[in-house]
């Protein structure tokens, strides 16, 4: 019996240490932007970005749970824009929008990343 109480208690605590990692996304006003940063269930960076007038606005990062970048993103006014890094897990892919709309995919280098 006491080994089965002792069980739960582990339990209870480590369901409530798991609850007590979960963090709500802030949000923080740079100048004419504000800054938005969303958490994975375990507590690591989800996505960071920004919003402009409450639209996406320039660069965003997705991030998995481990830490590791899964999307560079950048938006204009809530479109698409530019060049985007989508990272496999074996290849990176290199999108090129212009107004939302796919202008040209490629294959690139690891070390792309590098410089961003």
């Amino acid at each position: 019996m006491k080994k089965l109480l002792a069980s739960l208690v582990v339990f209870i605590l480590t369901v409530s240490v798991s609850f007590a990692q979960e963090k709500e996304p802030t949000f923080e006003k740079q100048n004419d932007l504000v800054k938005a940063t969303y958490y994975h269930d375990n507590g690591m960076v989800k996505e960071v970005g920004f919003f402009k007038d409450n639209k996406l606005h320039d660069k965003w990062i997705s991030y998995d749970q481990e830490g590791k970048i899964k999307v560079i993103a950048i938006y204009s006014n809530g479109k698409k824009e530019g060049k985007w890094y989508l990272v496999g897990e074996e290849s990176i892919k290199e999108v090129t929008y212009k107004s939302n709309k796919v202008i040209k995919v490629k294959e690139v280098e690891e070390s792309t990343l590098s410089f961003i």
